[in-house]
């Protein structure tokens, strides 16, 4: 079970006291979010036992100009190791069961080095309609110690994005809506121009997914053909801001693709510049 992208809530029920055991709570707004919620409070009002809270936000490097940017290693590291993560354990994220945000958490622990890292099938919603336990309150967790060796090859870089629309040297696809993608509907963060990278392909994030869940090999195969993805090329996946480019990934691993990366930046980068071409 520990090398399995997914665990179910049975099997997490069942091993919840395992000494090895690092669960990691990485719920999060939609971008543009401007409403009452505040997600520090709904994870102090109700979480899985002896979850952490992977704030993403707090995890981004907040000196960019662009949103969810990877930490530096030595920072991230840090902030691992009060969060009570170490390379020996397995870990458990979840979401409040959009699948929209730990498949992120899942891709920045493997790009960091750390290998048993597997999803709650369902999330937090489906936890919760089983009737199983939840606590409340702050969590303090336990200070490991932990050590970023960062994958360079998962993650590329807008210079890197700029030569691969010049060569074609790898897919590009884009995570985002189809409304987005094909400049009908306004981006949901300000200053950002409407279109596509050029010579990208679209494929939504929520069309791969289905309850909290992946959807079956099958239907990710099909839905990947359908959107032109070629799983024996390079493939580069990107979104708004660099979160729901990880549920592309997530399901690429699970039909066994190779060579993949995410533009860090993406959309929240690339369209903010005036420099660089856009397709609509």
């Amino acid at each position: 079970m520990a090398e399995s992208l997914f665990v179910t809530r049975h099997w997490l029920a069942a091993n919840l006291k395992k000494p090895d055991l690092c669960i990691l709570d990485a719920r999060m707004l939609p971008p543009g979010y401007s409403g009452p919620r505040n997600i520090e409070q709904e994870f102090s009002a109700a979480h899985l036992p002896n979850a952490a809270f992977f704030n993403i936000e707090a995890l981004s490097d907040t000196r960019s100009p662009y949103p969810h940017m990877l930490l530096p290693p030595a920072e991230f590291a840090g902030a691992m190791s009060e969060l009570g993560v170490n390379h020996r354990q397995q870990v458990i994220i979840y979401d409040e069961g959009t699948l929209f945000s730990a498949p992120r958490a899942w891709w920045m622990l493997r790009n960091a080095g750390v290998e048993r890292v597997s999803l709650l099938a369902g999330g937090l919603a489906a936890w919760q309609r089983e009737g199983r336990p939840l606590e409340q309150g702050a969590v303090t967790p336990l200070r490991q110690h932990f050590e970023s060796s960062p994958d360079q090859s998962q993650v590329r870089s807008l210079q890197e994005m700029q030569r691969i629309v010049e060569q074609g040297t790898a897919q590009i696809v884009d995570a985002r809506s189809a409304e987005r993608f094909t400049a009908q509907a306004p981006e949901p963060r300000p200053g950002l121009r409407r279109g596509h990278i050029p010579g990208s392909l679209n494929l939504p994030w929520n069309e791969l997914v289905r309850e909290g869940c992946l959807k079956p090999a099958a239907e990710l195969q099909a839905r990947f053909e359908q959107a032109g993805v070629d799983l024996e090329r390079p493939i580069v996946a990107s979104c708004g801001s660099g979160v729901t480019a990880a549920v592309l990934l997530l399901a690429l691993t699970e039909l066994g693709a190779n060579n993949l990366a995410l533009y860090d930046g993406s959309w929240g980068e690339w369209g903010s510049r005036n420099d660089l071409p856009v397709a609509p």
